[in-house]
């Protein structure tokens, strides 16, 4: 049987497409009506293909969301709070296949994702065009991991009090960053991290279509961990061109001992001419810089 033109309509719009909740199958018409469904209990809330203008708050529990096709789920120009699609402050959360975009506040912090409670796992998902793409953090040890993840056209200096930037994390535990994709800043650093332990490995920076951008990895307090395997390609178009990664720079609260930065990959765009370091580090610890692929005019290390 085909359907009439209008029929076809309220199948794709988002009135008509459902949030399902597993495993008790109750389906919900709006993603926080779900979301507050499940309280302080655990479960995944499945949502079907649409363009959301919507947002939520988790206030409890341990909730995945996982788009029923990953790609198709898209959360568009909606803050709750002030502050972002979806405000995490559960025990857990988990969001799988989504897509963030469009999202803007007044303070210029507007986020895909808000956590401020409760660990994070992030896999397969977009932020694009805003302010920023992943903010927040607890002071405890809060354990995110985000992989095979998009981040473009977020990060700004000049709708915020301070820069904001792609990610930009603060815990006294860890952030894993794997397998993920940066570009097209608009201002501030691709990821910026006050946490004592980091991973960030695999992953692609690519600054060559860049405005007003920053460092790609600023670790303004030091850390420790391993930044390995990522390719990095610096553009024209920099407010601050001095670093690739940069340690310490707002002064040492963690220990940098350890750090180690090996098998990277980092250049600059063409027709760039200059000299950033690659690493440039303000800790005075005991820093590992060695098996990285430096293109023209990058020097490996500076310490400042």
């Amino acid at each position: 049987m085909r359907l009439a033109p209008l029929a076809l309509l309220l199948l794709a719009s988002p009135a008509a497409a459902q949030f399902t909740v597993q495993p008790s199958g109750r389906t919900f018409a709006t993603i926080d009506d779900a979301v507050q469904s499940v309280r302080m209990g655990t479960a995944t809330i499945l949502i079907a293909p649409g363009v959301y203008h919507q947002c939520t708050v988790q206030a409890g529990g341990d909730i995945t969301f996982k788009a029923v096709t990953p790609g198709t789920a898209i959360f568009d120009g909606t803050a709750c709070e002030g502050k972002a699609a979806f405000v995490l402050r559960g025990r857990r959360s988990t969001v799988d296949g989504l897509v963030f975009r469009n999202i803007r506040v007044g303070d210029g912090n507007g986020a895909g994702i808000r956590t401020e409670l409760g660990d994070l796992t992030v896999t397969n998902s977009m932020f694009l065009d805003s302010q920023e793409g992943i903010l927040g953090g607890e002071p405890t040890g809060q354990r995110i991991a985000i992989d095979h993840s998009t981040f473009s056209g977020l990060g700004t200096c000049d709708d915020a009090p301070d820069c904001a930037h792609s990610i930009y994390l603060a815990n006294r535990g860890s952030v894993t960053i794997t397998n993920s994709r940066f570009e097209r800043g608009q201002g501030g650093h691709y990821v910026k991290l006050r946490v004592p332990q980091v991973t960030i490995a695999g992953n692609s920076f690519d600054d060559s279509h860049g405005h007003k951008t920053n460092y790609m990895i600023d670790l303004p307090n030091g850390a420790s961990g391993r930044i390995t395997g990522n390719t990095f390609v610096q553009g024209r178009d920099k407010e601050n061109w001095s670093g690739f990664i940069v340690v310490a720079a707002e002064g040492k609260e963690f220990s940098s001992d350890g750090l180690t930065i090996t098998d990277n990959d980092a250049r600059l765009a063409p027709g760039v001419e200059r000299s950033p370091a690659f690493v440039a580090d303000l800790s005075g610890d005991a820093i590992t810089v060695t098996g990285n692929r430096l293109g023209a005019g990058v020097r490996r290390f500076e310490k400042r």
